[in-house]
């Protein structure tokens, strides 16, 4: 399979450098994380070996020079939180070598990863995702490494108490399952509280292993993405916000983020001895479209809502042909865009949204006081 095929897969099913601290206690001195794409480090690609990214991909380029398993030209919102905590990057689990030290965290998430099995949709008659690696086959992975990172429940009841959990984003290649199998808003809608189970389930699952601080996103506005704008090509004006988004799909991510915070709130009365924290990746992700200029990108109207790579259209998307095919082309200045690729957004975005995150104001309840500040 050649590669630009392979992330047309990526792109069209999924919608689609360390830093070392001299500080003697850090808030945490281990991260772990579950989700899809937009925080693999490297587990897709380790599933793909056989197939990897050219030497001269633009993923990759603007900050490690070559591929490094991430879907954007840089750092993921997870490897700025990491910076910021003074952690190396997370190793992901699927490129681990044999003696290779995982104390400081190991990332289990994989691209294309759902929150739901992949049975759901075969029953419910859905195109079935890219991967099987849902969030249930990746909390068995962290079971199966628990036994290598503490020996006993004391031992690993001290070491959980320094480590963050981040449970997500996922759901998001849930929706987009649906939505291009033709499900319309409303069936959508009659599955969010399903997701929301599952991610649940395994925040719940992950605190009795002993998990004590957790991070449990919400999702991004999926009506400003190029992917989803480029895939529904409404012509009617109705159907936009004064900012060119899709104002149903970003009802429904509100819905879906509305009935997630209930859940972690109900999570949260049931375990008094962890931390849940809500990530408010909407809101903090939003801004950056209703006022792009105030955060270093571009003010053209015309241009903020395009994938900086790929190849025609009115958004710079073309699902037969992703960023790095044949005749695809890089903006001239990834960091006045927001989004990459059409599914995934810029380092450059996801650097903003992450100091909303780790500074403030969009975790609920906040984050521990980072050590590093993110430049």
């Amino acid at each position: 399979m050649k590669i630009f095929n392979l992330f047309s897969i990526i792109l069209t099913f999924c919608f689609l450098g360390n830093v070392v601290s001299s500080v003697d206690s850090l808030p945490y001195e281990t991260i772990f994380n579950f989700g899809d794409s937009i925080s693999d480090t490297g587990n897709a690609m380790a599933f793909h070996r056989d197939h990897p990214m050219p030497s001269d991909s633009p993923y990759g380029s603007t900050y490690f020079k070559h591929p490094a398993g991430r879907f954007l030209n840089g750092r993921l919102i997870i490897d700025f939180i990491a910076e910021a905590y003074g952690l190396p990057f997370l190793p992901a689990v699927k490129s681990l070598t044999k003696d290779q030290d995982i104390r400081k965290g190991v990332n289990f998430a994989v691209a294309c990863s759902t929150a739901l099995e992949e049975l759901f949709f075969t029953n419910h008659g859905v195109m079935v995702p890219a991967t099987n690696n849902s969030l249930s086959v990746q909390l068995g992975w962290f079971k199966e490494l628990k036994s290598s990172l503490c020996k006993n429940i004391e031992e690993c009841d001290v070491y959980f108490k320094k480590s963050l959990f981040l449970v997500g984003e996922i759901g998001g290649n849930d929706v987009i399952q649906y939505a291009f199998g033709q499900k319309t808003i409303t069936e959508i809608r009659e599955i969010v509280p399903i997701i929301v189970e599952a991610i649940a389930n395994t925040t719940s699952a992950l605190i009795e292993e002993g998990a004590i601080e957790l991070v449990v996103p919400g999702n991004f506005p999926i009506g400003c993405n190029a992917a989803f704008l480029t895939m529904v090509d409404s012509k009617k004006k109705e159907d936009f916000d004064e900012f060119g988004c899709l104002v149903a799909y970003n009802n429904l991510v509100e819905y879906f983020n509305e009935q997630l915070k209930n859940a972690i709130k109900t999570l949260q009365q049931k375990n008094s001895q962890a931390k849940i924290i809500y990530f408010d990746y909407y809101n903090d992700a939003k801004r950056l479209y209703q006022a792009p200029q105030q955060y270093g990108f571009t003010s053209d109207k015309n241009e903020i809502l395009k994938a900086c790579c790929g190849l025609d259209g009115p958004y710079n998307v073309n699902f037969n042909v992703p960023c790095g095919g044949p005749g695809t082309k890089v903006c001239s200045d990834t960091s006045k865009l927001i989004n990459w690729d059409g599914a995934h957004l810029t380092e450059a975005a996801y650097r903003m949204i992450a100091k909303g995150l780790v500074e403030g104001p969009f975790a609920n309840p906040s984050l521990q006081t980072p050590p590093f500040k993110i430049a």
